[in-house]
Order: structure tokens, then sequence, then C-alpha cells
């Protein structure tokens, strides 16, 4: 199927980028605000916005690669001599099925994590507030949502836990001996730092966990649903000194941790979750120190992973039929503009005539003949640019007005 409907997508990813690279190019919440702004100023109808630990994605209708690449740069650290020399662009109808690999989680660095629909949901909410969402847009993300729910409960590719959290667990239970009896701090609580602190409680049997997050409230918070001890943000570099694990996940746009923070010499390992990095690089070659970032993490394989490759057929069965099915309701929208200009042609010719329908009756039978019109339409692709040529001749209609 052909689609004419201009569709891009630009971005980078773990696939083609570092963590470093593409943390230059990755967004808080004001940069994305600002991203935002600057799209509604430059007259953009829609646009979506994937950020994630593992990705930073614009989706636009219309305007063109270069203008979303520049945008992109423009609201964040990354040139635009690296996004077009390590990203990538996508159009048309590659770039819907890109998304549609994208929000089902076969483009996720773990096959399988669902947590990315979650995000696209989110960009979706942000995206509908700033008034940057579109007919076309709703419909697809909700496609790519319906192909996410029938992949999660079709297939078992999402057999066991997923996510990047978990897999810093799963390397913790694997690496550190009687992890029950370690010193564990958590700093942030941003989403990786919750599900990282849930799996933590659930899976180390350690009931001592401490969790120091800038925001004390939100620590708070937390501490209300796990079962973890809270202590200030200002006793951070005192606790750090009987930590045996760390974990980070605060989610700032700079380094959180730096090696003047740590006075001890005991055996650290840090976990840094966030993108960009959080902690300090040169801290990973303290001797005491062992620093593991995500995407090391993100490279742990098991046996479980690979039992969900197995449903990789399965799952891209189940996308392609939801995708065409959108792509088909796509093509067959470019007909509105017609119909509903002859709709009005027939409704205009009934007013002129003195013994015209009643207004009612004369709707339902312009309602009728253009639904005929677009039966044929779709039963007849081949040929549709004949008949709406055909038809653009009956009814005497100029192309501004369709």
């Amino acid at each position: 199927m052909t689609l004419t409907h201009p569709f891009f997508c630009v971005g980078i990813s773990y696939k083609n980028a570092n963590v470093d690279t593409r943390g230059k190019f990755s967004l808080d919440a004001t940069a994305i605000h600002a991203l935002q702004l600057a799209a509604k100023e430059k007259h953009y109808k829609d646009l979506l916005l994937l950020n994630t630990c593992n990705r930073t994605e614009l989706y636009a209708w219309g305007h063109n690669a270069k203008m979303l690449q520049e945008l992109l740069c423009e609201n964040s650290h990354g040139s635009l001599a690296v996004l077009e020399k390590q990203g990538y662009v996508y159009a048309g109808a590659a770039a819907i099925h890109h998304l549609f690999r994208v929000g089902t989680g076969l483009e996720s660095q773990i096959l399988g994590d669902f947590e990315v629909i979650g995000q696209l949901k989110q960009s979706f909410y942000r995206a509908k507030k700033m008034g940057l969402v579109n007919g076309h847009s709703e419909r697809l993300v909700n496609a790519v949502i319906q192909a996410s729910k029938r992949i999660k409960t079709e297939t078992k590719i999402s057999t066991g836990a997923t996510s990047v959290a978990f897999a810093a667990v799963q390397y913790i239970l694997q690496n550190v001996s009687n992890i029950s009896q370690k010193n564990i701090l958590l700093f942030g609580t941003g989403k990786i730092g919750r599900n990282t602190c849930e799996n933590l409680v659930k899976h180390t049997q350690n009931d001592h966990i401490v969790l120091i997050n800038r925001t004390e409230e939100k620590a708070t918070a937390m501490a209300k649903k796990f079962p973890v001890q809270v202590k200030p943000y200002g006793q951070l570099t005192t606790v750090l000194r009987d930590t045996d694990l760390l974990v980070v996940a605060t989610g700032a746009q700079r380094h959180t941790l730096t090696a003047d923070m740590l006075y001890s010499n005991r055996p650290l390992l840090i976990l840094d979750l966030s993108m960009p990095r959080n902690v300090d690089p040169s801290i990973g070659e303290l001797e005491h120190v062992q620093l593991i970032h995500l995407d090391e993490l993100s490279q742990i394989t098991n046996a479980s992973i690979n039992e969900r490759k197995k449903y990789l057929p399965q799952a891209e069965e189940i996308l392609e039929h939801v995708k065409n099915e959108f792509l088909e309701w796509l093509e067959h929208r470019k007909f509105a503009p017609m119909l509903k200009a002859i709709k009005e042609k027939l409704l205009q010719a009934n007013h002129e005539e003195s013994k015209g329908l009643p207004r009612e009756e004369a709707a339902y039978m312009a309602q009728k003949i253009t639904s005929h019109v677009a039966a044929y339409l779709k039963e007849n692709p081949n040929q549709a640019p004949a008949t709406l040529a055909l038809l653009e001749d009956i009814f005497q209609l100029r192309e501004e007005h369709i």
C-alpha cells in the first residue's frame, strides 16, 4: 500500500549511539515543553515526542525531516551533524512501521519491554494537552496501543520481567553475595527508581534499604508503598560511607554523583540507571568502585529472553495486521475532502431548486450518494484516481475546494 500522507520520524537510539551521545539529545521536562512551544510557533499541527533511556524520537505529519532534526537539536545539547551521522530518518509507511515496532517493545534494548507503551501514552497525552494532536495522530497511537495489548496478551514475548529495572536487580542477584545483608542505597525516585525499589524489596529480602531523593516528600511518598528507610538529601555523603550497593535513578540532566562525594575506600557497586548519565564516569576509575550503566545491564541475556525470541514471528504478524488496518483507514481518508465537496455541491444544488427536497431529506440523500461513492472507492482502489478525476469534472469541483 502506498502512503501518500507525509509522515516523518527522526531520532537517535541505543542501536547507533552510545549512552553519552544519546544523553546529549535526551530532554528533561523543561526542554520538552520548550520544544513543544517551538513546534507550535513553527505551525506544527501535531508532534509526538518519545524520550526514553533508549531513544529520543520526533514523529510528525507534514513539514519535513530536516525541520524535525533542527527542532530537536535546537532544544537539546545535541548537534545536527551528530544526529545526521548517527541518527535516522524514516518517512511514510516506514515511519509508521517504526513507531509500531517501538511501541510494541520489539525495538527495545530488552525484547518485550512493555514499559515503552506507557511512555508513548504519556507522550501522546502531553502532546494533546499542548494542542499538538490531530485525528491522524490519535488514530495511529490508538492502533499502536491496540497492537501492543494484543502482543502482550496473545504471545509469551513478555514472559517474565523485561524492564531495565528488573535487569538491574537480576544483575545484583547474580553478582552480589549475601545481598540481604548488604547496605543498599537507592538515590532517586523517578519511574525507573520506583520500579527498581519494588524489585529490590521483592527479590533481595533486604529489610534495611535506604532511599534518598533531593525532594524528600517524594521519597516519603514512595516509602508508604515500600518498606524502605528515608533519609534527607543532606545526609547523602554520610550514608554513602557505609553503602555496599548504590542504585542511581535521579533523572537529572547533569551528574548528581561525583568523586568528591565518596570518602570511603570500602568496595562499592554503583548502578547508574539514568539517561543521561547521572554518575560521573570518572568514579568508575576509582580502585574500590565498580560502575555499571544501564546500557551494560540491557546487554545481559538469559534463558527467558532467548525463549521470548521464539514468539517474534507471532508478534510481528499481529503488528502487521493492526498496522495494515490503520494504513487502510489512512488511505481512505484521502477521499474525505472530495466526498465532502460532492456532498456540499449536492446540497447547494437542492437549495437552488425552487422545488427542492426538504432540508433533512436532501441531507439524507446527499449522505447516501457519497456513501455509495466511498464504498466504490474502497472496493476498487485501482480505479480511485480515474474515478476521482471523473467526479471532479461531473460536479465541477475546483481544486481549492478539495
